[in-house]
C-alpha cells in the first residue's frame, strides 16, 4: 500500500493560500487550521481573547508564480510543480522578466544557464540558440504546440518561458538533445486588471505596451496585451549614418469561456510584426582568429535599405474537459502563418563599411532570404490520476497531428554588383532559380502514452513510449521524398522523501529526420539521433519560498547535422557528447530580498568526426576538441532587495567562456592551426569570454510604479552571438539607460 504524502510544509500552505481568491482565503485558512491535530490545536489556541486583526489582500491577481520562482508549468505536457518534474526545467517568470525590462525572447533566455546565441546567417536567421551545447531551433514551442518557425519572438504576451534541458522527443516529437524552450501565453483571469507601461531610452529605445483583463461574467473574461518598440543602436556605418534598428510591433487576443468548470475553451490570436535593420555583427581577424582590430567596433557594414521584416499570425483554440474522476481531457487547434523576407549585409575584415551594400570591390550583396511557413496543428492529451493494484499510477496519453507547409527563395537583385550599378533588394520580390529555393509539405503523426507509479512510500517510476510518423515531400532533385518512423522513450526514477525535496534519476532521447529542418543530403544518411543520462536534486527553503536544483549529465548526440542551408556539407559530427553539471536558484531569501541565479559546467568533445558519404571524412584532427559555441562555463545572477516605502533596488551579471566558431566538417583543419602571436595549436575563431553587469532601482506603489535600468553597467564590449561556421561575431549591447513607468487600473 502506498503511504500518504507527508503534510505540506508551512511555506507550501502559506503559498496555496495566497493563490486562492480573496473571497475564499478566510476558508482555505480555517481548513489548514483544521487538519491539525487535536494537540497543535491545543497549542495555537490561547486562553485569551486576540484583538481584532485587519487583513487586506496585496497579492497581484493576475500572478501565477512566486515572484522569481516558477511553481506552476505544462511543459511535461499536464499542468505541474517544477519541483515534482524528474528532469532539469528553468522558469524564467514574467516579475523576472520586467524587473529586467526584457522585450526580447532572446533577452529573457539570458537567464537560462547552459544557454549561448547563435549569429544568423545561412539562411537560418530569426532567434537561434545552443543549449548544453546544442541547437534548438527545432525545439521552439508555443504553449506547448511546436513553433519552429524563423522569427524573433517577443514577450509582451508570455506569462513565463518554460526551459525543459535533455532529449524530450517523447513528450514533443522530433528535437534536439538539449531541451525544449516552451513559451506559454498570458491567459484570461477572473478579476478585472489593467496595466500600461511607457519606456524610454539611449540608443532612439521607446516601448509602450498594455495588459488589460476583464471579467465579462463568472466564469468568463477576455485579455488583451499590446506592444510597440523601436531600438537604435551603438554601431554605425561611417559612409551613411545607417544603423541597425528593431521596429517591432504585437497583439494578442485571448477569450477564455467556463473557467474552473467542467468544459473549459479559450481561444487566442497574436500577431507580430517585425520591420528591422539587421546587423550581422563584426568580423574575425584572419590571423589572429580574435575579434578583427582593423576596424573600430562599433562600425556598422549595412545600409538604410537593408530590411528584416516578418509577419506572424497564430491562432489557437482550446478545450478543457474535466471528468469526475480526476481525469482532464486537452485538446488544441491551431493555425499559423509566418512570412518572413530579409536582405543583409555581413561585415568584412579588410574593407570599410561602404554606402552600396558590397564590400570594397566585392560583387557579394549579402545574404536574401524569403520565406512562408504554414503549420496547422492538432494535438489531444489525456491526463488521469488513479490508483491500482496497491498504488497510485498518474497517466498520461495523446496523440497529435502537424502539417507544414514551408517555402523559402533567394531575392531577385533588381539592380548591379558594383559601386556605380549597386545591388538593390525588395521585401518579397524572389528569385525562383538557384540553390535557395526550397519547398517542404510534410504530416507529422504521434502517439504516445506515459505513466508515473508510486510503487512504494515516496518513490516514483516513470516509463514513457511514443511512436512518431511523417511523410513529406521536397523540391530537392536529391531527396524528393521521406517516409520515417521512430520510437521515443523517457524513463525516471524519483525519491521524493518530502515536499523539500526530490531526487532523480533519469533517461530520455530524441530524434530528427533532419530534411525538415536542415540541409538535404544527396547520399542518404541515418537520422540524428541523441541520448540524455541525467542526475539531480530539487530542494526547498525558506518555507519553500526558494528554490535550488543541480543536476550532473551527459548527453550524446549521433550524425549531427549542419544548420547553415547554404552548406553542402550536411553532417557536422558523426558523435559527439556534452557532460556537464548545473546549479539553479530561484526565489526569496527573505520577504524582501530575491535572487535567480544558474551556473553551468560543461565538457564537450567530439567522439567521432563527420562522415559525409563514403570515404569522405572530416580532418581527423577534429577528434577530442571542443564544438562550437559550447563553452566551457556560463554563469547568470539577478537579484532584488526592497528597502521599504517603495523603493526596490536589484543588478546581476551575466558571465560566458570563451566560444569557437569554426566549420568542424572540414576536410582539412589547417585553418584552425596556427600561432600567429596566439597559442600554439588548435586556434579556431574564438569569440572571448566575458561578464556583463546590469543594475536597476524602481519606486513602487499599488497603482504606479517607476523604474531606471542600467543595462551593461560598466560599458564593457563584449561579443554575445558567434556564426558557428567562424566569420563573424556580433557584438552585445553597449552601456543603455531604460526609464519605465507603470500605472494599474
Amino acid at each position: 500500500m502506498s503511504h500518504p504524502r507527508k503534510p505540506a510544509p508551512s511555506g507550501a500552505l502559506r503559498r496555496l493560500v495566497a493563490r486562492l481568491h480573496p473571497a475564499a482565503a478566510p476558508a482555505a485558512a480555517s481548513l489548514a487550521f483544521m487538519m491539525l491535530s487535536p494537540q497543535a490545536v491545543a497549542q495555537a489556541v490561547p486562553e485569551t481573547t486576540l484583538p481584532t486583526v485587519k487583513v487586506e489582500d496585496t497579492a497581484d491577481p493576475m500572478a501565477v508564480n512566486n515572484g522569481y520562482q516558477g511553481t506552476e508549468t505544462r511543459v511535461g505536457k499536464t499542468k505541474q510543480d517544477p519541483q515534482d518534474i524528474p528532469q532539469a526545467v528553468t522558469v524564467v517568470t514574467r516579475q523576472l522578466m520586467e524587473d529586467q525590462q526584457v522585450s526580447s525572447l532572446r533577452d529573457a533566455l539570458r537567464n537560462v544557464s547552459g544557454l549561448t546565441f547563435n549569429a544568423a546567417e545561412g539562411g537560418r536567421a530569426g532567434d537561434n540558440m545552443m543549449l548544453r551545447g546544442f541547437y534548438t531551433f527545432g525545439d521552439m514551442y508555443l504553449d506547448g504546440i511546436r513553433d519552429t518557425a524563423q522569427y524573433n519572438r517577443e514577450t509582451f504576451f508570455l506569462e513565463q518561458v518554460d526551459v525543459l534541458r535533455g532529449s524530450a522527443s517523447m513528450l514533443f516529437g522530433r528535437g534536439q538533445a538539449g531541451g525544449v524552450i516552451n513559451l506559454v501565453s498570458k491567459t484570461p483571469k477572473r478579476a478585472d486588471a489593467y496595466s500600461i507601461t511607457g519606456s524610454v531610452g539611449t540608443d532612439d529605445y521607446y516601448e509602450t505596451t498594455a495588459d488589460l483583463n476583464k471579467r465579462l461574467g463568472e466564469n468568463s473574461a477576455v485579455r488583451v496585451n499590446l506592444m510597440k518598440r523601436n531600438e537604435g543602436s551603438w554601431r554605425e556605418n561611417p559612409a551613411t549614418g545607417a544603423q541597425p534598428d528593431v521596429d517591432r510591433a504585437g497583439a494578442q487576443i485571448s477569450l477564455a469561456l467556463g473557467m474552473q468548470t467542467d468544459d473549459e475553451f479559450t481561444f487566442s490570436h497574436v500577431s507580430m510584426r517585425n520591420r528591422d535593420i539587421p546587423d550581422y555583427g563584426f568580423s574575425f581577424d584572419n590571423s589572429t582568429h580574435r575579434p578583427n582590430t582593423n576596424f573600430p567596433v562599433d562600425y556598422f557594414w549595412g545600409i538604410d535599405r537593408n530590411f528584416d521584416h516578418s509577419d506572424v499570425n497564430v491562432t489557437t483554440g482550446t478545450w478543457t474537459h474535466r471528468f469526475a474522476d480526476q481525469s482532464e481531457l486537452r485538446t488544441s487547434l491551431r493555425y499559423g502563418d509566418y512570412e518572413r523576407s530579409y536582405w543583409a549585409r555581413t561585415p568584412s575584415a579588410a574593407d570599410a563599411p561602404g554606402a552600396t551594400g558590397l564590400n570594397g570591390a566585392s560583387p557579394n550583396t549579402g545574404p536574401t532570404r524569403s520565406t512562408d511557413y504554414e503549420t496547422f496543428t492538432l494535438q489531444s492529451d489525456y491526463s488521469r490520476k488513479f490508483r491500482a493494484l496497491g498504488m497510485k499510477h498518474e497517466l498520461l496519453a495523446g496523440v497529435e497531428y502537424l502539417h507544414e507547409d514551408s517555402h523559402r527563395a533567394g531575392l531577385q537583385n533588381l539592380g548591379g554588383t558594383t559601386a556605380g550599378n549597386p545591388p538593390v533588394f525588395l521585401p518579397g520580390v524572389e528569385s525562383f532559380t538557384g540553390a535557395q529555393l526550397n519547398n517542404f509539405t510534410g504530416d507529422s503523426y504521434a502517439l504516445y502514452v506515459q505513466d508515473t507509479v508510486e510503487f512504494m512510500p515516496y518513490w516514483k517510476a516513470t516509463l514513457g513510449v511514443r511512436r512518431d510518423e511523417l511523410d513529406a515531400t521536397y523540391s530537392s532533385a536529391a531527396s524528393p521524398e521521406l517516409s520515417y518512423g521512430e520510437w521515443s522513450y523517457r524513463a525516471a526514477l524519483s525519491y521524493q522523501p518530502t515536499d523539500e525535496a526530490h531526487y532523480y534519476v533519469g533517461y530520455s532521447d530524441s530524434f530528427s529526420p533532419t530534411a525538415d529542418l536542415y540541409q538535404l543530403t544527396a547520399t542518404p544518411q541515418p537520422p540524428e539521433t541523441s541520448q540524455v543520462y541525467e542526475v539531480g536534486a530539487k530542494w526547498m527553503f525558506y518555507d519553500g519560498d526558494l528554490t535550488f536544483r543541480t543536476a550532473l549529465y551527459r548527453a550524446i548526440k549521433n550524425w549531427e547535422r549542419n544548420t547553415d542551408l547554404e552548406s553542402t556539407a550536411a553532417i557536422l559530427t558523426k558523435k559527439r557528447r556534452t557532460d556537464g553539471i548545473e546549479f539553479e536558484a530561484a526565489g526569496r531569501i527573505t520577504q524582501d530580498w530575491e535572487v535567480f541565479a544558474g551556473l553551468a559546467l560543461m565538457d564537450a568533445e567530439i567522439l567521432e568526426v563527420a562522415e559525409q558519404s563514403t570515404g569522405v571524412v572530416a580532418d581527423p584532427r577534429f577528434k577530442g576538441k571542443r564544438p562550437r559555441n559550447t563553452p566551457p562555463y556560463t554563469f547568470n545572477l539577478w537579484t532584488t532587495y526592497k528597502l521599504g516605502g517603495g523603493w526596490k533596488i536589484g543588478g546581476g551579471a551575466e558571465a560566458k567562456g570563451e566560444r569557437y566558431g569554426y566549420n568542424q566538417s572540414a576536410a582539412s583543419a589547417n585553418a584552425q592551426y596556427t600561432t600567429n602571436g596566439q597559442p600554439s595549436g588548435f586556434n579556431p575563431n574564438t569569440a572571448p569570454a566575458y561578464v556583463r553587469w546590469d543594475a536597476m532601482a524602481a519606486y513602487e506603489q499599488k497603482t504606479w510604479s517607476v523604474r531606471l535600468n542600467i543595462q551593461n553597467l560598466f560599458d564593457k564590449t563584449y561579443y554575445d552571438a558567434i556564426y558557428d561556421n567562424g566569420p563573424f561575431t556580433v557584438p552585445g549591447q553597449k552601456r543603455r539607460f531604460i526609464l519605465t513607468g507603470e500605472l494599474k487600473f
